[in-house]
């Protein structure tokens, strides 16, 4: 199929819903939105608006609301596990030993206040910078929810494997993409799709849904309190967090009702379960319980909802092609460090690859970064293209850096930019979730699922307003509406309907 003329890149650093009545009525005349042919969606990973953006001026950031008037940080204070008794300082980094440990060691000397990573008194000289990985943060459905502490945000460090850290920012005024944010406009009310982590963002970002594991096994099932939002905590966790890391009777990857939440493995390749002994190795061992392929016949992703309508998409994956030909790309510390949890459309039985059908969907629409700069170079870039940079450049704690991540995304904005189609392009620069870290600003009334903490989004484009901080409220199911509105697409159940479109964004 050719590609359509209107292109939307997205690129990415992560049940139905149930609000009804997701009709998706636009903010802008529809004929002014036709202007923009190509949207581009950009997930990265990881970072919460406070942990990235906390300091750009003219937010709601950490030291100034969003008209300008002053913060007092000690409204910021984080409650022990009582959830009432304010700790006395921020809790040590229990979830670091060796040389990683003795280098955080100064978080819990902090006063119960956020921080930044980046300057003193951090163990190194200027603080811990943007090109040093800290440890990775708890990041999981139902910690995120205990966190958010039925919204004061005052209970991350208590319920996080990393403590004190999840209340650590930087100054992110030397990185590219904050010029970029400076250039166009950058979303500070901006939410993540759901509770939790990368697995269950991305899903949002597809399909605003929730996969299904009907009959999971007993050992993948989360223990969960009559709330049904926190976990069972077990009777040896320390009862405070200055005394040690929590530990649950079991924080597991399903709901009790069965729902896939947090991370489990794609029954088609790549996947971390590797494929059946003397079976076909374009799918995983079933054995080893991977997420049952989600039935393309009863659940609709955005690729479904265009390609009904014959609008060319592409999922584009750093490292793709590497991780279907080695093993070793897959889920290792150093480049590309692949992460199969991060493809989402590999979970649905329309890309089965062991069908013929299967096969054909996989070739036209799953592609490898490669093919992303070929396409971007030679104008062919579908109508709506989503991009995952590969493990060592989506800037997630715990196995990269900040500023990596941050240079290869305006590396690509940049060649966006040189792109034939750039003139009548939409770039939306967004992250799958928080990555464990602290926001001030409390999600809105949702659903089960979500809406989770705010998230950094930045809409780049020759439509876009310039020098603009939006405050209107989205979150990522508004890429999802925003692409149906423009394309006269079915609609997603799972869409909230009192999120924005994305385009108070824009101006025509």
């Amino acid at each position: 199929m050719k590609p359509h003329v209107l292109t939307l890149t997205v690129l990415t650093i992560g049940v139905i819903g149930a609000l009804t009545g997701c009709a998706v009525v636009a903010d802008k005349p529809l004929a002014s939105l036709q202007q923009i042919e190509t949207i581009v969606v950009i997930y990265a990973e990881n970072r919460s608006f406070d942990n990235l953006y906390g300091l750009f001026p003219g937010a709601n950031g950490i030291l100034k609301q969003a008209d300008g008037s002053r913060t007092d940080v000690k409204r910021y204070q984080q409650v022990d596990r009582d959830g009432r008794t304010p700790l006395a300082k921020l809790p040590a980094v229990w979830n670091t030993k060796g040389a990683a440990a003795d280098t955080l060691a100064f978080v819990a000397t902090l006063p119960n206040a956020p921080f930044r990573i980046d300057a003193p008194p951090g163990g190194l000289p200027g603080g811990l910078p943007l090109n040093t990985a800290t440890p990775d943060l708890v990041h999981r459905f139902y910690t995120n929810q205990m966190q958010i502490n039925d919204g004061k945000n005052n209970a991350f460090a208590a319920w996080s494997d990393a403590g004190g850290l999840s209340m650590g920012y930087y100054d992110g005024s030397s990185m590219r993409m904050w010029q970029l944010a400076q250039q166009y406009t950058l979303a500070d009310n901006f939410f993540m799709g759901a509770f939790g982590g990368s697995f269950f963002n991305h899903f949002w970002l597809v399909c605003a849904c929730a996969p299904t594991f009907a009959n999971a096994p007993s050992g993948s099932i989360s223990r969960v309190d009559s709330s049904g939002v926190r976990l069972l905590v077990a009777k040896h966790s320390p009862s405070s967090a200055v005394d040690g890391e929590p530990l649950y009777v079991s924080d597991k990857s399903v709901t009790p009702d069965g729902y896939a939440v947090n991370t489990m493995q794609p029954p088609y390749q790549p996947s971390n379960i590797s494929p059946p002994a003397n079976g076909d190795s374009r799918l995983a061992d079933l054995t080893e319980n991977p997420l049952p392929a989600q039935d393309s016949s009863k659940v609709n992703t955005i690729g479904d909802t265009l390609s009904a309508k014959n609008i060319s998409w592409t999922w584009y994956a750093g490292a793709w092609n590497e991780a279907l030909r080695s093993r070793s790309a897959i889920g290792n510390k150093g480049a590309p460090n692949f992460q199969t949890h991060h493809q989402p459309f590999n979970y649905f039985s329309r890309f089965d690859p062991s069908t013929q059908e299967g096969a054909a969907e996989r070739a036209a629409h799953l592609k490898d970064y490669t093919d992303l700069q070929r396409d971007m170079t030679a104008g062919t870039l579908p109508a709506v293209v989503f991009y995952k940079p590969q493990g060592n450049l989506n800037q997630h704690s715990g196995y990269t850096d900040v500023m990596s991540g941050d240079a290869h995304i305006a590396d690509v904005v940049a060649a966006l930019q040189k792109s034939p189609q750039w003139p009548h392009m939409a770039i939306i620069v967004t992250y799958d979730e928080n990555g464990g870290y602290w926001d001030h600003v409390a999600p809105p009334k949702g659903d089960r699922w979500g809406p989770g903490n705010r998230i950094p989004t930045l809409m780049i484009s020759p439509f876009a307003k310039k020098h603009y901080v939006d405050h209107r409220y989205y979150d990522t199911t508004s890429i999802l509406k925003f692409i149906t509105q423009r394309f006269g697409l079915e609609p997603l159940p799972g869409v909230r309907a009192n999120a924005g479109d994305l385009s108070n964004a824009f101006e025509f």
